[in-house]
């Protein structure tokens, strides 16, 4: 069993409703439920409609059973799916010891696409996330949904990144596992070039904000 920098480790998951956030932090709490760990997972905020913003806390922990709840400061971890998001959740949870691994490709919400407000610039996000955290990263994971072929598998690239982050509770190959339980046939096959090439974007690919 790997013994963690910090234990608890707090994850905070966030997006928008239908990106399979809630969908990645049940297979991350599946994963690490198998490796032997205590999990805590639960969905804090928002509605997992289509469209609402969701925050999903994941804690683990190699000594103790604990709580879900993570408090503002305290998350060591935070997994993006939308830029605006995860700048949201950084300015509460994040600290001098936070991980963020985002897709950096937005989601205009309708009051966007209508012209009633602005989306802040893609660039002043990332800078403030850097600065909020002790190390991001920028993963594609939308655009490699899309070269795979299956938007859906975004948050399956996301996981992948999340793996090689120093930190990570768990290796690539405990996702593979999870992953060949879950799914079978053509779709598996598209998460896992999907789950290899969000690896890729950070293990010696890039990725940085």
């Amino acid at each position: 069993m790997k013994a963690f920098r910090f234990d608890p480790l707090n994850i905070v998951v966030c997006g928008i409703g239908g990106q399979g956030n809630v969908l990645a932090s049940e297979v991350l709490g599946s994963a690490m439920t198998d490796r032997g760990y205590h999990v805590a997972v639960g969905e804090t905020y928002g509605a997992s409609q289509r469209g609402g913003s969701v925050m999903s806390h994941v804690r683990v922990s190699a000594r103790e059973e604990m709580s879900v709840l993570i408090h503002p400061g305290e998350a060591h971890m935070i997994i993006g799916f939308e830029p605006l998001e995860t700048l949201r959740i950084a300015r509460v949870y994040a600290g001098k010891d936070t991980t963020v691994v985002y897709d950096p490709r937005p989601v205009y919400p309708l009051s966007v696409l209508q012209g009633v407000e602005a989306y802040p610039p893609l660039e002043d996000m990332a800078a403030e996330i850097r600065a909020l955290s002790a190390a991001a990263y920028a993963v594609p994971a939308a655009d490699i949904a899309m070269e795979v072929g299956d938007s859906r598998s975004a948050n399956i690239a996301l996981l992948g990144a999340f793996t090689q982050l120093p930190d990570a509770p768990l290796s690539r190959e405990d996702l593979e596992k999870i992953l060949a339980k879950r799914f079978k046939g053509a779709v598996l096959e598209l998460n896992q070039k999907a789950f290899a090439m969000g690896c890729a974007a950070v293990n010696g690919k890039g990725g940085t904000v």
